[in-house]
């Protein structure tokens, strides 16, 4: 038989360290916010010319008086694509009249964007405009407060739910509060990646990735309640088992379920990640990531919590010399 819950420090050690890693990326590199969260100015562009630098782009900006500009290269195909991030341009801007053939300079309004887009054309040369979006600091501000609502909300309506599912079990709170942290768990690992792919890739947070998280949050639940609804299930068969024995002996029970169950999910995605691209395949890509710690968290975080809070191990961990001193 697996002994999956004697070993549950091994996996604990193992989830400490991808999740201390992905704070410590956080702590140096931030979360890179896209503008649905941040408030600004998108454009994504694809020069003819092969060989455009990132600091010919930055200086027409600069040139405009647009503030805040950051330029990440993305992947393509001539190797001239570009991100470019900037705050909210404003609604109009004052050119010198000459991009419509005005030879006498006199300042003429135009709109934000065509201006940038002729003073783009002039200085570095013909490009295709693949997106342009701005949204107001404001919508930022409120796309942000909404998103920590939602996750906070969801986080109560699991640990509230599981509590009335499990009421016939002594402690049903554990299984509630046991669930949430192999969600907070799962978040973690995410958000710390999602940090270290902008670092190396220049991804960013957008409301897609929001839409993932709140996907993943549902998987993770999902897993652990097929563990614990399992471990209510022996609870009554099982009553000459230690607790430790029975919850081993459920998490052995409902492997094959969830490792098969999430497998055809996975390959799914997998399939058709393999042929998306742009924003598609990034919200493919972090499905995929919360699929997969899920999964683990499920069997490996969520559970053995359980057995820790049973034995009241933590005990253990801050007393254990001062024990074997006094004996």
């Amino acid at each position: 038989m697996f002994r999956i819950i004697q070993r549950r420090y091994w996996y604990f050690g193992l989830s400490l360290a991808v999740i201390i890693a992905g704070l410590i990326s956080i702590s140096v590199n931030g979360i890179p916010l896209s503008i649905d969260f941040t408030g600004g100015t998108i454009y994504d562009l694809e020069f003819e010319r092969a060989d455009v630098g990132e600091f010919e782009i930055r200086d027409v900006y600069d040139e405009l008086g647009i503030e805040d500009v950051k330029v990440v290269q993305a992947t393509s195909e001539t190797g001239s694509r570009f991100l470019v991030r900037s705050k909210p341009i404003p609604d109009t801007i004052v050119g010198t009249g000459e991009e419509d053939g005005n030879e006498s300079g006199a300042q003429a309004t135009q709109s934000r964007k065509e201006v940038l887009a002729a003073a783009l054309e002039s200085e570095i040369g013909p490009f295709e405009e693949l997106r342009f979006e701005s949204i107001g600091a404001a919508v930022g501000e409120l796309v942000t407060r909404n998103a920590t609502l939602a996750v906070a909300l969801a986080s109560i309506a699991v640990a509230l739910y599981l509590i009335v599912m499990f009421r016939h079990l002594s402690h049903p709170g554990r299984y509630g509060i046991c669930t949430i942290i192999a969600l907070i768990h799962d978040v973690l690992i995410t958000l710390g990646l999602a940090s270290l792919m902008g670092a190396l890739f220049g991804w960013e947070v957008d409301a897609l990735f929001l839409t993932a998280l709140l996907t993943i949050i549902g998987f993770s639940v999902h897993d652990s309640i097929v563990v614990f609804d399992r471990i209510r299930e022996n609870a009554s068969r099982m009553r000459g088992l230690s607790y430790e024995s029975l919850v081993n002996h459920s998490v052995i029970q409902t492997l094959d379920r969830s490792i098969n169950t999430q497998l055809t999910a996975l390959f799914t995605l997998v399939a058709i990640y393999a042929f998306s691209q742009g924003q598609l395949e990034r919200f493919l890509f972090w499905l995929i990531i919360g699929l997969i710690s899920g999964t683990y968290s499920s069997i490996f975080t969520a559970a053995p919590a359980l057995v820790v809070w049973e034995n009241r191990e933590w005990q253990r961990w801050f007393g254990g010399r001062r024990t074997k001193a006094t004996a």
